[in-house]
């Protein structure tokens, strides 16, 4: 099946997005953004010219891809062929699932999420909405991320931790202890900064 799609955000991620989207054989329609210096459709709020068409937010950042995710359209799951996912696996609407990513067994992903380019979600994992996995970050088994958290690129979390919502995890981080109170961890082991 064809799927049409409307990608919203024209920058980089969003041009990763159109790679995917072609690559599993759907097609895209274009763009929308809000910067009409850009070769787009159209600004953001012309989503409702194409009723018929799927979209896909192709915006890393956490708290807009939450924002525009209450639009009222229907949502394409991004999951790119190269992707390794599990068939126990539950990938929710919206999310984008990049190359050569890894979601094992009986892992969960939230809404409108973002598991970058060889990142690895373990085995029994939660991901919550919103969160956005980066570029070869790992994350262990039996893991639950809470809402809007970002773990950088080449972060490791181990084993057995919880993430609350609104956490960054900086770049080449290493969560070892449960984090309970939002905010930006970075260092080995990751530390409040």
């Amino acid at each position: 099946m064809n799927v049409k799609v409307i990608i919203i955000g024209a920058g980089g991620h969003g041009r990763v997005i159109a790679d995917i989207i072609r690559a599993n054989g759907d097609t895209v329609l274009g763009f929308l953004d809000d910067d009409n210096t850009k070769d787009v459709l159209g600004s953001i709020s012309d989503y409702s010219k194409y009723a018929d068409a799927y979209f896909i937010v192709g915006i890393g950042n956490n708290a807009l891809r939450k924002k525009l995710s209450a639009l009222p359209v229907k949502w394409y799951t991004a999951i790119h062929p190269s992707a390794i996912v599990s068939p126990s696996a539950v990938i929710s609407e919206g999310t984008a699932i990049m190359p050569n990513a890894v979601i094992n067994a009986n892992a969960v992903v939230g809404k409108h999420c973002i598991v970058n380019t060889g990142a690895i979600v373990e085995h029994d994992d939660n991901i919550g909405d919103y969160s956005h996995v980066s570029v070869g970050a790992k994350i262990g088994g039996t893991v639950k991320a809470g809402q809007s958290v970002w773990i950088g690129i080449g972060a490791t979390v181990i084993n057995n931790v919880t993430i609350c919502d609104e956490c960054t995890i900086g770049a080449g981080a290493v969560v070892i202890d449960n984090i309970t109170t939002s905010g930006i961890y970075v260092g080995v082991p990751a530390k409040k900064h």
